[in-house]
């Protein structure tokens, strides 16, 4: 099975009036999502199911990776910690899925869940739409375990813009 990680793009804070959850991106973070979108599909990452938070920007994000796939979007995955979030792979259907949440959980869950962290200098930090892509030798979502992944891939949207 595989899994993807993926943090919400860059989010607009230019209405402070706006309620947190109802946040969209700004225009670099629809770059980037567009950006990790065709990254996706180069590297034939393409999930085919998708588990999404309820905010506007992880909504958003998503539309523009422009991925085909069954999406849930469930509500405590926005700003869900380690545990929430490994508890919606509990119920996840596909072989490759998605996950697409928020910052410090979806950092923390990713740390947790490799058995080997990448060596990338911003693993630690995971910047917005950051992606893990890991291969979990495993038959069934519900056996998911901390520790127990392997890490195919790490990138950020900068360096794939810059082809590095």
């Amino acid at each position: 099975m595989r899994l993807i990680l993926m943090r919400h793009a860059k989010s607009s804070w230019d209405d402070f009036s706006q309620p947190d959850h109802d946040r969209p991106l700004n225009a670099r973070g629809r770059r980037n999502a567009t950006t990790m979108g065709g990254w996706l599909r180069e590297n034939a990452f393409r999930p085919d199911s998708v588990l999404c938070s309820t905010s506007a920007r992880t909504r958003e994000t998503l539309a523009l990776l422009d991925i085909a796939a069954p999406v849930t979007f469930e509500e405590p995955l926005y700003h869900g910690s380690p545990e929430t979030l490994l508890n919606a792979f509990r119920h996840a259907t596909g072989h490759t899925v998605l996950l697409l949440a928020h910052n410090p959980g979806i950092g923390a869950f990713a740390s947790r869940l490799v058995k080997v962290r990448p060596t990338h200098p911003r693993f630690a930090d995971y910047p917005t739409c950051a992606t893990l892509v890991a291969h979990c030798d495993i038959t069934d979502w519900g056996a998911l375990q901390p520790g127990t992944c392997q890490v195919e891939a790490f990138a950020i949207p900068r360096e794939v813009e810059d082809g590095l």
